[in-house]
């Protein structure tokens, strides 16, 4: 292919990054083993007038999990790391902690599909603000709880992911960072990829920008080891295309294809199933098959000032990647207008089945909020039990009402409102207000989340502190991305 045939998707790219008044978007993609066609657009840096180009090195966000899990694999083939042994046995003297089941089932391999029943988990420092990352251990020991049982439902979890590149050092005997440039990123030949941003590449980097068009301070996360890798365009697709089975002459094939199939084989279904057959997480990927037996699989990325997605069809040996430097749709679409000039067909078919479902899923939602939550007897009464933090224990109550009406009090607070109560599938959720006491949460104006499991007569679980920003705030704080943590609650028939 010509870069000619790919001028109507540049030329829609340019359009929407000027309607939007987006910074910059760069693109690559790939096809049996040749990149077909890269590109960038917009600036990487407004102020100093940097323009993007295909090797400007973008922050990945959640694309940095199956980067992640490749150099886990790597150890997996070494004979150092079983995927089925537990995440513990590679830990040091901070332990994850089970609520409900054994600690010894949330293994490797439940770690990186999302099962380990580790709960959601954000949490942000700013460069230009006083709170540092603490050590692993002690973010272990304060949010490594097990709130669901091992292998009960799929919760996204970054916190697996520190956990994860956490374990990467420990059992390498390197630093998350070097181990990652010395078995992926130089073997691959992705020289401008790194963990965080090496004082090399920092000046070529793209700033992330928030919707007002204002930069961010650089931000750093308690899990790396899911949100931290910058990459340019151009070496992403490098790292596909040892997922596609299609490496380049100038690279290094660092793990098997029986290692590959692993990583791309769902070993837990997502609760909202992707077009075809077989859809869920793998070793990293999410992957869906079509009803041809055609797998793709993916990761997309998404945070302050990042959106990113990367798309892999092993089968065709197709690799496209689009990176940009603000919230946005644009890359989404990207991609998937390169996919359909690459595969039309199967574009076609997985965008019929992908239409089929969001209908299928709107008749759901529809259904869904014409019920009004009425708790049956199983529920309704008094609920007495604790939340646990890092500080200590704080009493929690709750008291349900046959008309739906849920009164919670925390500690000695002011009893509150549990708002848009919920209870499907065995789980009892909820918003309210209140404070959960630790320096943590406080750091910025959040809610507390309820988010429980019926288990006889005891509902457990946890309670989370998630940063609420009012819509329409500006300044500063307005534009950050705040953070998500999450205290074991129990709570029994009082």
């Amino acid at each position: 292919m010509t870069s000619h045939e790919f001028q109507s998707i540049a030329e829609s790219i340019e359009r929407e990054l000027t309607e939007q008044a987006l910074p910059s978007l760069a693109v690559a993609a790939a096809r049996d083993g040749e990149i077909v066609w890269e590109g960038a657009f917009g600036w990487a840096d407004r102020e100093n007038r940097i323009r993007a180009t295909p090797h400007t090195p973008y922050s990945l966000a959640s694309i940095s999990k199956p980067i992640t899990t490749t150099a886990l694999m790597m150890l997996v083939e070494q004979g150092k790391i079983d995927l089925d042994k537990p995440a513990n046995s590679y830990l040091g003297d901070a332990k994850l902690k089970a609520v409900e089941g054994s600690a010894d089932d949330a293994t490797i391999r439940r770690v990186a599909n999302h099962t380990s029943g580790l709960p959601l988990h954000y949490q942000f420092f700013y460069a230009d603000e006083p709170y540092v990352r603490p050590p692993m251990d002690e973010t272990i020991r304060r949010y490594g709880n097990l709130v669901r049982i091992p292998g009960e439902r799929v919760q996204y979890s970054n916190l697996g992911y520190g956990v994860l590149d956490y374990i990467i050092s420990r059992i390498s005997s390197r630093s998350y960072a070097n181990y990652l440039r010395e078995a992926v990123f130089v073997p691959l030949g992705m020289f401008r990829s790194s963990v965080d941003l090496t004082p090399e590449l920092a000046p070529y980097q793209a700033i992330r920008y928030g919707g007002d068009s204002a930069r961010y301070p650089f931000y750093d996360f308690d899990h790396p080891g899911g949100s931290a890798i910058y990459a340019s365009a151009h070496d992403l697709v490098r790292f596909g295309m040892l997922h596609a089975g299609s490496l380049m002459r100038d690279q290094k094939q660092i793990l098997s294809a029986e290692a590959l199939e692993t990583m791309q084989v769902p070993t837990s279904q997502t609760s909202t199933p992707s077009p075809g057959d077989g859809a869920g997480f793998g070793v990293g990927w999410h992957s869906d098959t079509d009803d041809e037996g055609v797998r793709l699989i993916s990761h997309s990325g998404g945070m302050g000032g990042v959106t990113t997605t990367l798309i892999i069809v092993p089968q065709f040996r197709v690799v496209i990647a689009a990176l940009a430097n603000a919230a946005c749709g644009v890359p989404h679409r990207t991609a998937e207008e390169i996919l359909a000039l690459l595969l039309p067909e199967f574009t076609a078919r997985r965008k019929a089945a992908r239409d089929a479902r969001s209908a299928e899923q709107e008749k759901q939602r529809a259904a869904h909020a014409k019920v009004v939550f009425k708790p049956g007897k199983e529920l309704t009464g008094e609920w007495k039990g604790t939340v646990e933090t890092y500080n200590g224990s704080l009493p929690l109550a709750l008291r349900i009402k046959s008309s739906g009406d849920v009164h919670v009090q925390l500690g000695a607070q002011l009893k509150a409102l549990l708002n848009d109560a919920k209870f499907r599938d065995g789980e009892l959720k909820g918003v309210f207000a209140g404070d959960i006491g630790t320096d943590d949460a406080g750091r910025r104006p959040y809610r507390l989340h309820l988010d429980l499991k019926l288990r006889d007569d005891i509902l457990n679980g946890c309670v989370i502190a998630v940063t609420h920003i009012e819509q329409g705030e500006g300044g500063a704080q307005g534009r950050r991305t705040g953070n998500a943590l999450s205290y074991v609650a129990e709570l029994k028939r009082g």
